[in-house]
């Protein structure tokens, strides 16, 4: 029995996806002709054994976000929930805060998927690598090149077993070119140590108010609270991948996303491709035409060709 876990943010964050946020949450835009987390819920229903998808993030419960859990349920026959925040609480503080309802059921593990990111979704490799050799924590890496890789999570990993060896989010120099794509897959164990880094930050913040209530207790960095502290111990591997991925943290990369996930349509949703009719438009080509896509500085252009591999977007 598995679960996942799909983090959403909250409207704080984002703010680089402005002004497409205004209309509608950023995990609802549309990339691909759908709701942006719908992908990853795609995903995960086609995972064996998946029994319950939780959204987890800082937004309010409004209509849209309603009425998309509600089609999500009907469309892939699966609960799909939200459970909201009562502050924002970092990539990690929800799990925790939310990990009676994660665990409850007993699964064997479940998916953690950052909500702005897209890729194929190699869940069934992951799940295949994770029960071959059960740990705590199991990371989706992908390789990057030297410039790129500074934007991201760096992983240095042990290149027989796997192991991450270390861990450094966002490095100011060089340190390798495995990132970290934002796609996990946790056992309960994995629990444990987000408990003692919540218990931590709470001893910290009574040294700092003598009432107990410090609101910072919740707040935990999955990267640099737990992965970079328990890098080289035995408990965090990587899964390599050489499919899709990149980050949509813009309006210019929510057009790269399109363009990656309507490659993968032709063999994974052809219905959402057009067609011609008699009488509409003429479709020439098998393939989309190149295009550019604007970088977040608007100075910079990253032209795409067909012949060229996947660029990692920030």
């Amino acid at each position: 029995m598995l679960k996942a876990v799909i983090l959403i943010g909250g409207p704080q964050k984002g703010t680089r996806f402005r002004p497409l946020s205004f209309e509608v949450p950023k995990p609802l835009f549309p990339v691909a002709g759908v709701p942006m987390i719908q992908h990853h819920i795609e995903a995960c229903a086609q995972v064996p054994g998946m029994q319950e998808i939780l959204l987890i993030g800082f937004y309010q419960p409004d209509e849209p976000l309603t009425r998309f859990l509600e089609a999500a349920q009907q469309e892939f026959n699966l609960p799909v929930r939200y459970l909201q925040e009562f502050a924002p609480l970092g990539t990690g503080g929800g799990l925790y805060h939310f990990r009676d309802q994660i665990l409850a059921g007993g699964p064997e593990a479940f998916f953690v998927l950052n909500a702005d990111v897209c890729s194929d979704f190699p869940l069934s490799a992951m799940l295949d690598a994770y029960r071959h050799q059960p740990h705590p924590f199991l990371l989706l890496g992908t390789t990057a090149n030297r410039t790129q890789s500074l934007n991201y999570g760096c992983i240095v990993e042990n290149p027989q077993t796997h192991e991450v060896l270390h861990y450094v989010e966002k490095p100011s120099t060089f340190v390798s070119d495995i990132i970290n794509c934002g796609i996990y897959l946790f056992s309960p164990e994995a629990l444990k140590p987000l408990r003692d880094v919540f218990q931590r930050n709470q001893q910290d913040g009574q040294l700092e108010d003598s009432s107990g209530l410090w609101p910072g207790a919740g707040t935990i960095r999955l990267e640099q609270d737990v992965f970079s502290a328990l890098a080289g111990q035995g408990q965090i591997y990587v899964h390599l991948t050489d499919g899709i991925w990149s980050q949509i943290k813009s309006a210019g990369s929510a057009l790269y996303a399109s363009r990656l996930y309507l490659g993968q349509y032709q063999l994974t949703h052809p219905e959402r491709l057009a067609k011609h009719t008699p009488g509409g438009p003429r479709i020439r080509g098998t393939r989309p035409a190149p295009f550019l896509i604007f970088a977040p500085h608007p100075s910079l252009l990253y032209p795409l060709s067909h012949d060229s591999q996947p660029q990692i977007q920030r």
